[in-house]
């Protein structure tokens, strides 16, 4: 499930669940990144939106410079023990509307499934001219898609969803689609709009296996899931988790992540 505006806050609220149960990404991924641009000691990075990490390691391993800025507290405080050791990391407590950057100052500005919180105009905007000539901005994300070849798992926790989630959200049930190479394509040209070049994507895949009560955990780090009021979401999660374990208790989730990368062209 998606993400609901205004619900930003709600990460914080389980943030050691979320910073244990949200997964990384792939190495292939890293590799694009860093055969698009280089990065060493010298590079000086901006992570928007850390979350609890996820996808900070790879590039602090280049012994580079990295400052997260994230608006949750607590995952900020827990990204802050979680990479002590590196001299070159800090973070910022704070909205990335709000931070004052410098301008023409990095080399890249990277965003793990949390760019969309920020509007449009404001982020791309920011990004270009915090970004030196010739730096990079790399925007990626993780989408998943529940019981991909189980039609009957598939359709009975859509049953649940109508029962709890819609109708707590008011909302008419949606049918989810599988994240597409057309949808990675459409948000790699947004960059367009806003003076960036050589924009190039990518796409990813992997399968992750959860037993009922894995799943629900993590339906628990979900922005939209935890605002739903305690009990119906009890309610909810109970039903959930007894659907899977009627379906032999395991349910797969089949991932698609997508990697954006574009640069600010020198001028000459």
């Amino acid at each position: 499930m998606g993400v609901l505006a205004g619900k930003e806050w709600a990460f914080d609220t389980a943030a050691s669940k979320y910073e244990r149960m949200r997964p990384g990404y792939v190495d292939d991924l890293y590799k694009q990144i860093f055969d698009y641009c280089t990065i060493d000691n010298r590079s000086e990075l901006i992570e928007v939106g850390i979350g609890g990490g996820q996808a900070t390691l790879p590039f602090l391993k280049k012994n580079c410079s990295v400052t997260a800025i994230e608006y949750g507290k607590n995952l900020a405080d827990i990204c802050r023990e979680k990479f002590k050791e590196y001299t070159g990391f800090n973070v910022i407590t704070s909205k990335f509307e709000d931070v004052e950057l410098e301008d023409n100052a990095y080399d890249l500005i990277y965003s793990a499934s949390a760019f969309h919180w920020i509007p449009e105009e404001i982020g791309y905007t920011k990004v270009f001219k915090a970004l030196k000539p010739g730096g990079v901005f790399a925007r990626f994300a993780n989408h998943p898609f529940r019981c991909k070849n189980e039609p009957e798992l598939a359709s009975a926790i859509d049953a649940s969803y109508k029962k709890y989630y819609y109708k707590f959200y008011n909302k008419k049930a949606e049918q989810i689609k599988e994240y597409s190479e057309e949808d990675a394509k459409r948000r790699a040209n947004i960059a367009e709009k806003y003076a960036f070049s050589d924009i190039k994507y990518g796409l990813f895949y992997r399968i992750r296996e959860f037993t009922a009560e894995e799943y629900v955990e993590l339906l628990g780090t979900y922005s939209d899931h935890i605002a739903i009021d305690e009990e119906i979401r009890t309610l909810f999660f109970k039903d959930i988790k007894n659907i899977i374990n009627s379906f032999n208790g395991v349910i797969k989730i089949y991932d698609t992540m997508d990697l954006q990368l574009a640069r600010k062209v020198k001028k000459d």
